[in-house]
């Protein structure tokens, strides 16, 4: 949905939730006016008494994005760290009515910004309903790799689709998050090495290779990319931008897509930078103080809109700069201009994990990930985040890419896409990660796709990865989940309980299987990948209680009608029936009585 504009010195009737913009123009010039103003609102409403910070959008203009998030009379007050009186001074009044049925019907983005269930295990809209995250992994949304769309005109999936076609094709197999990276900015097929150091030694980028060239991929849209050059990179000015001068014109183009984004209804998951820009950035520029200014540019310019934020994409712990030297920058945002006003959550892709990487010092986390971490052995990272103190809740980003093939190397152990094989494969992403604790979610991957392959000469093109049958069966995850509504959320994972359950490696997809029960032994879920063991045994059992049985197929996504019964033998183990075959399967067990 487009911004409102909000009339200065008037009033306006909006509804909650609607996404609003204060449009101001300075009376003088700056000489760089992304680094030396900063503009802001005092916002009062209903049980709300916050400052809302703003951002420069080029010339002379300025923007304040905000939302109503309660019903009644808003008042607004402008104000700058400058004298400037097209900044200062201005003010209006906001009258917010509630949403109707109609309207989260046809958009669930009017129920509110995306929080934490009070489990502190999953999240759910601001009106409390639960919201089950799965996403796909779009990062270059914002380049001309994503299409604006033109009119009314819709397409097939092919190299003529835009961003709505994507959009509408993903949302009709149950998708509501696309993971997106604001910006990619030293990346152009530019006759450089992908890989780029200075003299020396400092990592200038580390950027996926364009087909058929030792230059990236480049990564500009209509209106440029994202930061001006020259930069301050001697010897690469025309390489590196200048991260201290950023293009408003790109990030416009970006706002028309979050538009189409927020009208599919699906809740955008937004990470400011890649890891790779860090070196450069912490060398050549004012370190942590430029960083902060442009994650808070980024917050500023899309707060209003029902989003996650993410400060830093940090998917290789390698080519980058420690994560702990990122809690620096992410920490001073928070403690400088305050959490996102209206309630977005912060998270990041991170490898292996959030937990693991930005630990206690963390103080900006909101919701735990983890990302680009594959195979058996990652999902113990998982399970680590589900004990760890204080409880947040998990996301699975970035498991088994669908079709994996090159991750700056060949993938040896991945399955080529579109096959039954690899959807396996895929699933024990999904499902190893949810019994471990992953209750927020899964975002999904497909080779094609997490680069947005459009080049002549790609392996495969991503429209052709959107048509992978592994795509149509990421929804029956939540079928799997909320058997019993969102109780799964109450489930603890126990896997280590299964005995015989590792029939495979730890860098596989197959033989292994995973279970979370209940504190109470009341009911269990539990999954097994393909050719898993004969004889799996559930312990922790005490007495000799007994299970009904209901199978879930992954494939079509349907729970069977309740089937046996089993019960606990005299060596306190549930000793669990064979699979209905060698594939992959679900399974429930409820408690039962006689």
């Amino acid at each position: 949905m487009a911004f409102t504009n909000v009339p200065i010195g008037g009033n306006i009737n909006t509804k909650i939730w609607e996404p609003l913009e204060i449009s101001l123009e300075a009376s003088g010039d700056f000489v760089s006016p992304y680094t030396e103003v900063s503009v802001w609102i005092d916002l009062t409403g209903p049980a709300f008494r916050k400052r809302v910070y703003g951002f420069w959008n080029g010339g002379r203009a300025f923007c304040i994005r905000l939302t109503a998030p309660r019903v009644g009379e808003w008042t607004w007050f402008s104000n700058s760290n400058t004298a400037d009186i097209g900044l200062n001074g201005r003010s209006g009044r906001i009258l917010a009515e509630p949403q109707t049925a109609d309207d989260v019907s046809a958009n669930p983005n009017r129920r509110g910004m995306i929080g934490i269930s009070a489990d502190g295990r999953g999240l759910q809209y601001a009106d409390g309903t639960p919201f089950f995250l799965i996403g796909d992994t779009w990062w270059s949304v914002p380049t001309f790799k994503f299409p604006l769309p033109q009119g009314e005109r819709h397409h097939a999936i092919g190299p003529d689709a835009d961003v709505r076609d994507y959009l509408e094709f993903r949302r009709g197999q149950g998708y509501n998050c696309v993971a997106l990276l604001a910006a990619m900015p030293a990346w152009a097929t530019d006759g450089f090495d992908s890989d780029l150091y200075d003299d020396e030694g400092t990592l200038l980028r580390n950027a996926w290779r364009k087909p058929n060239s030792r230059s990236p991929m480049s990564m500009h849209n209509e209106g440029g990319r994202p930061f001006l050059f020259p930069g301050k990179v001697p010897g690469f000015e025309e390489v590196v931008p200048d991260y201290d001068r950023v293009n408003p014109e790109f990030f416009k183009i970006l706002d028309r897509k979050m538009e189409s984004i927020d009208d599919a209804g699906f809740v955008p998951f937004i990470e400011v930078a890649r890891r790779d820009t860090g070196p450069a950035w912490k060398k050549y520029h004012d370190w942590p103080n430029s960083y902060v200014r442009y994650v808070q540019y980024v917050f500023a310019r899309y707060q209003a809109q029902n989003a996650i934020f993410s400060p830093i994409h940090y998917d290789y712990y390698l080519k980058t700069i420690p994560a702990h030297e990122y809690n620096e920058p992410c920490n001073a945002v928070i403690e400088q201009f305050g959490r996102p006003p209206f309630g977005t959550l912060l998270s990041a892709n991170s490898n292996p994990s959030t937990l693991a990487n930005f630990g206690e010092d963390g103080r900006w986390l909101d919701l735990h990930q983890t990302g680009n971490t594959r195979e058996h052995y990652s999902y113990w990272w998982m399970a680590e985040m589900y004990h760890s103190k204080p409880t947040r809740p998990a996301l699975a980003g970035e498991p088994y890419y669908s079709g994996l093939y090159n991750l700056g190397t060949p993938y040896t152990l991945g399955k080529e896409g579109d096959t039954p094989e690899d959807d396996a494969y895929v699933r024990s992403g999904m499902y190893g990660s949810l019994l471990n604790g992953g209750y927020a979610g899964y975002i999904y991957g497909a080779e094609g796709i997490w680069q947005s392959a459009v080049e002549e000469g790609s392996r495969v093109f991503m429209w052709d990865a959107f048509k992978w049958s592994s795509g149509a069966t990421v929804q029956h995850l939540k079928t799997f989940a909320f058997v019993r509504g969102t109780d799964y959320r109450a489930l603890v994972p126990c896997s280590d309980s299964l005995a015989n359950a590792r029939n495979g490696p730890d860098l596989g997809y197959e033989g292994w299987a995973y279970a979370a029960g209940a504190s109470d032994r009341s009911w269990y879920l539990l999954y097994f990948e393909p050719d898993c063991a004969d004889a799996i045994r559930l312990r922790g059992f005490s007495g000799p209680e007994s299970y009904r049985l209901t199978w879930f197929d992954p494939r079509s996504g349907q729970w069977s009608e309740p089937g046996g019964i089993v019960t606990v033998s005299a060596d306190t183990s549930l000793h669990l029936p064979a699979l209905p075959d060698r594939q992959d399967w679900g399974l429930m067990l409820e408690r039962v009585s006689f």
